[in-house]
């Protein structure tokens, strides 16, 4: 397992980027980077379940199952992932989810002078890695551009 980091300075109030990344109509605006139709089921409360889900070609759900891990208000929160979602059902204990259960995605938020970096840290496992690198920076970009004109910033 590798730890990547991906980074972005976002010219906004670290409020501004934190509501953008989380609320539901932008969450599913940057995310779509990832899948299509990404949305989150439940709320970011620490110790809190989360889905993480998009539309599959049967016209079911898949992603995610995961935990808040922590949620410091607009510095830091913590996703534990836990298992997957198939077509609408949880696994959690299976061999495959094992392998990777417990994996983490760190949200970072750091302002200074008006602008706001967002450094994200998470465990992956090799075969993701390489989509991982390819997609992330195009999901900040996305996150920027949102958080940016929400704030009137160009």
């Amino acid at each position: 397992m590798d730890t990547l980091n991906f980074s972005i300075t976002i010219n906004a109030p670290k409020e501004k980027v934190w509501n953008t990344l989380l609320g539901d109509e932008s969450y599913r605006a940057w995310t779509e980077v990832f899948s299509p139709g990404s949305h989150y089921v439940g709320n970011w409360d620490k110790g809190s379940k989360i889905l993480f889900l998009a539309p599959v070609q049967n016209g079911g759900m898949s992603g995610m199952v995961s935990r808040i891990k922590e949620n410091r208000l607009h510095e830091f929160i913590s996703i534990e992932h836990l298992g997957m979602v198939e077509n609408g059902k949880e696994d959690t204990s299976s061999e495959a989810v094992k392998v990777w259960a417990g994996v983490h995605e760190n949200y970072t938020f750091k302002e200074s002078g008006g602008t706001t970096e967002v450094s994200v840290e998470m465990d992956s496992v090799k075969e993701y890695e390489e989509m991982f690198m390819n997609m992330w920076p195009q999901a900040l970009q996305k996150l920027k551009t949102i958080a940016e004109k929400q704030s009137g910033n160009r």
